[in-house]
């Protein structure tokens, strides 16, 4: 796993959702993580299985944020947990051994080595900068990348605020890969600012 993870924003609109998404797909993202906090179950099973068949025929991963029956009912490639959900020795033991099972680990390094010891396949960090689409404290540290990656043998996402510009430190300290939702969904050109996430990591 490496390269620019993008994570939907709360859009009703399916349309310009997946016209979006497919331009970001077209740049090189290279896992999408369907996340709508607001959405109804409906409305849901409805982009989540559009989404899917999207990522399908790019061959990307599709991995759902929480709703471990959603992931189930779609056969999608894995889910996404955070600090509220339910756990990763839960979802993995539903989910089996094939499925990827990521964990938001915020800026605490033993919460991630408890993460992987329980199945995950990715831990996540953040946030290291303000959002324009999520609220949480901005106190994570840069050098729990380096950390994470001498410490832990699953790769390690950055999520936060990322732009271009501020994502390349973290990379550069060790970074797998980085998530973003403004910074390409509400791009001019979302296929370009997801080929200048990718190029971040060309030389790595």
């Amino acid at each position: 796993m490496k390269g620019l993870y993008i994570v939907t924003p709360d859009w009703d609109d399916t349309e310009q959702l997946l016209r979006v998404t497919e331009q970001a797909l077209q740049g090189g993202a290279a896992l999408l993580q369907y996340r709508h906090k607001t959405a109804d179950a409906a409305l849901r099973q409805q982009q989540a299985a559009a989404l899917l068949s999207l990522c399908r025929r790019y061959q990307r991963p599709f991995i759902i944020n929480d709703y471990v029956d959603l992931c189930l009912a779609l056969d999608a490639d894995g889910i996404h947990v955070g600090g509220t959900d339910a756990s990763v020795a839960e979802v993995r033991a539903m989910l089996g051994a094939d499925k990827i099972v990521g964990a938001s680990c915020y800026g605490d390094l033993e919460l991630a080595h408890a993460a992987y010891r329980a199945g995950a396949s990715y831990v996540a960090f953040g946030g290291f900068y303000p959002s324009r689409v999520k609220k949480y404290p901005v106190t994570t540290s840069p050098d729990i990348v380096t950390r994470a990656k001498a410490e832990i043998a699953v790769p390690n996402v950055v999520i936060g605020g990322m732009t271009q510009e501020n994502a390349a430190p973290l990379i550069a300290a060790g970074a797998d890969m980085v998530a973003a939702i403004s910074s390409v969904y509400l791009a001019d050109d979302p296929t370009a600012a997801a080929r200048s996430f990718v190029a971040l990591f060309e030389n790595r």
